[in-house]
């Protein structure tokens, strides 16, 4: 089978795919000054007195967020945080840093904001200021279509089951104990190849990771089951700000608000990662305008 390397290049020698969900992350180099963004990448249908809004994120975290060959920023919180940008008034400009320093940035009023497949959980709602979910972001189950019948955690008590390490699901199946083999990777992409090459029978992750990785294979057919509820807080992605700054919050709740009506996230959602494989689910639809902080 030839090698699944040709969207992710440099996935397997760094670890990315770690996400907001995961108790642990790779570090990248946080930087000091703004991403140099290609002009022929965005603009802004802004007027140039608009406010700039200083936006930290990782960069190495597909689908949210991961530069391209010539260094720009892209991804689905890319273009959901411009969105946002264009619809409330302001524009953004994107700062490369690592897992923790994207959160500590916020909190010193460094970095306006953070959104880089951040997650809902009711430690970060304490300590900082959380928008409205946009984006439903799942704990759930791969495998090869027409080998199982899988429909939640329950079915794969016997099977031979990848992770990635330290992430929340990993957590989960150590909580199964003997009910399961655990197979845990440094990275998604190395056990998402396990499961096509039969060396495991279900992959566990993040559904847009897993999404995204499909979309690159067609040719692999999987079925992709979620377990976790759509009204599960820890399934829901959320935009990171301090939490005295009030004004941003609802500017950023409000725009993510009219834009959930306009149906916008659902296009960014299809843009990167196709529609939807999850079964009996329609991924856009689930993510509700219920505030969490």
């Amino acid at each position: 089978m030839r090698q699944l390397y040709r969207l992710f290049p440099v996935v397997l020698s760094i670890g990315l795919f770690g996400c907001g969900n995961s108790t642990t992350q790779e570090n990248a180099n946080s930087t000091t000054a703004p991403v140099t963004e290609n002009k022929d990448t965005f603009v802004s249908s802004l007027p140039d007195t608009a406010p700039t809004l200083k936006v930290a994120m990782t960069g190495d975290l597909p689908p949210f967020s991961f530069q391209d060959d010539y260094g720009n920023m892209q991804g689905t919180d890319v273009d959901s945080i411009r969105a946002i940008g264009e619809e409330q008034g302001f524009k953004v400009e994107f700062y490369k840093e690592t897992w923790q320093d994207m959160f500590d940035s916020v909190e010193s009023g460094k970095r306006d904001l953070a959104i880089s497949g951040i997650s809902y959980k009711d430690d970060r709602a304490v300590r900082y200021g959380l928008s409205t979910p946009y984006f439903f972001n799942p704990a759930t189950i791969m495998y090869l279509e027409g080998k199982f019948d899988i429909k939640g955690l329950e079915d794969i008590k016997g099977l031979k089951t990848g992770t990635l390490e330290g992430s929340k699901e990993e957590d989960t199946l150590k909580e199964m104990g003997d009910s399961v083999e655990l197979v845990s990777r440094s990275t998604a992409f190395l056990a998402y190849q396990d499961l096509v090459q039969g060396n495991t029978d279900v992959f566990l992750y993040d559904m847009p990771v897993l999404q995204y990785i499909v979309k690159g294979y067609p040719e692999h057919k999987v079925t992709i089951v979620p377990y976790e509820a759509a009204d599960a807080p820890s399934a829901q992605q959320v935009v990171l700000m301090a939490k005295e700054n009030t004004q941003l919050i609802n500017t950023v709740n409000e725009g993510i608000n009219k834009l959930k009506e306009k149906g916008t996230f659902k296009e960014i959602e299809k843009r990167w990662l196709g529609d939807s494989k999850a079964t009996g689910k329609d991924i856009s639809d689930t993510t509700n305008n219920k505030q969490l902080n």
